[in-house]
């Protein structure tokens, strides 16, 4: 056997080292396919854009088009937390990357966008009241389900049309797409008095709206409001403390740990008087002074504040929840309470 020299030995070795060096560029790379979910086939034409979440927030790094095969390749190495967007048909796709997770063999979806609604409806939709001297805070909640193949996205008209009179000060409005987090979705007033619009596309899945604005009021004096939705169910809610009246309304009872009060309203407007003071819910004075209770007593939510402005996204969650198992909850402590015969809550 041919002993080569030690120098003899790393001249050989070179090629084959100089050929990994440059495949392993190729291999740290984001690589898959975009598929039509509408159509049930690839995807042409789509952009795939690579983004870094860190501090500063999202940052593109490098994006690709989508061949006539549906399938990109983007060659950038992967470390920490990623997202991929794609964008087709005016609509844009989220899709996280965490550390760890396959970089290569991706599926994308995608569907085609339409200016009409389709299959897209609300299917609950609550309004919490929060008096308090001379204003009112109101926080509206929307849950669309788009059960069809076809996304809903019209920026000129916008997708959620809403009615708040007289607002003082800014209306915010936050939006959470299927499988997403929520973020800030743009809000412009539209030519009909008191109606906003929100440009934000319904994809299928689940997609929700939570707005908060502010309007002036006086206790006992009538407050009017409209439900521009074709909603399935729409809910007002009065925080502890806080009495609630009007027609069309519907007891549906309180939720049990902020005792939050919960009306079902039949009908496209209301018209309610509040009264009252809003007050700590009882869980959350037992909160204050769990300091002197066993820790046999249970878990404590430590968290509420006094108001319940503090609180208004754990009465919303609490709510929809409570809704979602058809009020099972609020019923339980009281069997005599006679149930629905046409409950209007249909998921």
């Amino acid at each position: 056997m041919t002993m080569l020299h030690p120098k003899q030995d790393t001249q050989a070795r070179m090629p084959v080292l100089l050929a990994f060096l440059l495949a392993a560029p190729l291999s740290a790379a984001v690589t898959g396919t975009v598929i039509n979910r509408t159509t049930g086939q690839p995807q042409p034409g789509a952009t795939v854009g690579l983004n870094r979440l860190g501090q500063n927030g999202i940052e593109l790094i490098d994006q690709a088009k989508s061949d006539a095969q549906g399938k990109f390749t983007i060659n950038q190495e992967i470390q920490g937390p990623h997202l991929l967007r794609t964008a087709f048909d005016g609509v844009t796709y989220n899709h996280m990357l965490p550390p760890g997770s396959p970089t290569t063999g991706l599926t994308l979806d995608v569907f085609n966008a339409s200016k009409e609604p389709g299959s897209a409806k609300v299917s609950k939709h609550m309004l919490l009241f929060e008096p308090s001297g001379g204003q009112m805070v109101i926080n509206e909640s929307y849950i669309y389900g788009n059960d069809g193949k076809t996304a809903w996205n019209d920026p000129d008209r916008g997708t959620l049309h809403f009615y708040a009179p007289k607002v003082e000060g800014k209306v915010t409005v936050t939006a959470t797409a299927p499988g997403g987090m929520p973020i800030p979705a743009p809000v412009n007033k539209t030519s009909k008095p008191d109606v906003y619009a929100v440009d934000f596309s319904i994809k299928p899945g689940e997609t929700r709206f939570d707005l908060n604005y502010t309007v002036p009021y006086t206790e006992g004096a009538p407050y009017a409001g409209k439900i521009l939705t074709n909603d399935e169910n729409t809910y007002l809610i009065a925080p502890n403390g806080i009495t609630l009246e009007g027609a069309n309304l519907k007891d549906m009872g309180t939720e049990p740990r902020t005792q939050a009060h919960i009306y079902g309203l039949s009908g496209t407007s209301y018209q309610i008087q509040l009264t009252g003071t809003e007050a700590a819910p009882p869980a959350a004075a037992a909160a204050d002074g769990s300091a002197d209770q066993p820790e046999s007593s249970g878990p404590q939510i430590e968290q509420i504040m006094p108001r319940v402005n503090g609180q208004t996204k754990l009465i919303l969650a609490l709510a929809f929840g409570i809704l979602a198992l058809g009020f099972a909850l609020l019923y339980r402590a009281n069997p005599g309470t006679p149930k629905e015969s046409n409950e209007r809550s249909r998921h």
